[in-house]
């Protein structure tokens, strides 16, 4: 979930990973009555939407069969809604993109970051959520803006952008881990004096760590800022989407429809809540977020959701 889950490099060719069905066959099974409006949606399989998950909780994890984590809880309220019987497949990170780009699976999630040169090989749905910039800190520590962490010990997973943004902080020095556990174990025993991973990673352990650690959002850095270090563009809040084949334009946009609708109804809020997380920080987009896609994937008069225009 760059992730975050943007990687460093363009994901234009991607080799085609085996995918391991999770499930029994029942699950995969069509539903026999199938109506005609989610016939078509055209689906590979009638009824029913193929999903490439990679197990991230609490964002994405298969259970008995069933997407759990708030992605997971987002599809499967759209998928009702349209009549779709949901069926997991787990794969790894570029597996999942390459099951969609090869259109071997309808559809792809789990903080997929949306890039322009990913939107070239897929379409994006609207924005589930946005994803802020999240800090793990130490105990009794604060830190809000970019200044704040200059000369500062920051931790990040290998791979992940804001090994590129930490680097560009002035006098900070960079510790980046193979996963999590690495960053929260430094952080814990004073190693490190900030963390970057994504917020619900970061809220589940404070869950278990709240002696230890805390969750703080970076103020994000002015155009300025971004102008003057393009690197501290990570630094900033990065818009997530469903990621879909080429082709898929119909499913496409009845998710995004619903998408939309769940920003209105407060369902979005809802479950932003339940796994953790703060509306205000999820489900307002920053300033640069429309501008992006208008007249890239979007209407050149697009405006991304938000919480903010539901009047919530």
């Amino acid at each position: 979930m760059a992730r975050v889950r943007i990687l460093l490099t363009a994901l234009s060719v991607l080799p085609l990973l085996a995918l391991t069905a999770c499930g029994s066959d029942s699950d995969a099974a069509a539903p026999k009555k199938v109506s005609a409006k989610t016939a078509a949606l055209g689906t590979i399989d009638p009824g029913v939407l193929k999903v490439a998950v990679q197990p991230y909780a609490p964002y994405t994890t298969v259970k008995d069969g069933k997407i759990v984590g708030l992605d997971g809880d987002i599809l499967s309220y759209a998928a009702k809604k349209l009549g779709l019987t949901v069926q997991p497949e787990t794969t790894d990170f570029a597996g999942m993109l390459a099951g969609v780009q090869s259109r071997r699976m309808d559809i792809t999630i789990g903080g997929v970051a949306w890039t322009k040169d990913r939107q070239k090989q897929g379409l994006f749905t609207d924005p589930p959520y946005y994803s802020p910039p999240a800090m793990a800190v130490g105990s009794g520590k604060t830190y809000k803006t970019i200044d704040d962490l200059k000369g500062l010990r920051l931790g990040t997973v290998e791979g992940y952008v804001w090994v590129k943004s930490i680097k560009a902080v002035p006098g900070a020095k960079l510790r980046a881990y193979p996963d999590a556990n690495g960053v929260f174990d430094d952080l814990a025993a004073g190693r490190i004096d900030v963390g970057f991973l994504d917020p619900l990673i970061i809220i589940a352990a404070e869950k278990e760590r709240s002696e230890q650690i805390k969750t703080e959002y970076l103020t994000p850095p002015t155009a300025a800022q971004v102008k003057a270090k393009p690197a501290y563009e990570y630094f900033r809040p990065y818009q997530t989407g469903f990621y879909l084949p080429k082709k898929a334009t119909k499913l496409e946009k009845a998710i995004s429809a619903q998408i939309d609708a769940m920003y209105r109804n407060g369902e979005l809020s809802k479950l932003v809540k339940k796994w953790g997380g703060d509306p205000a920080q999820f489900l307002k987009p920053a300033s640069d977020v429309a501008p992006a896609r208008r007249g890239v994937d979007r209407p050149a008069d697009w405006n991304a959701p938000s919480i903010t225009s539901a009047g919530q």
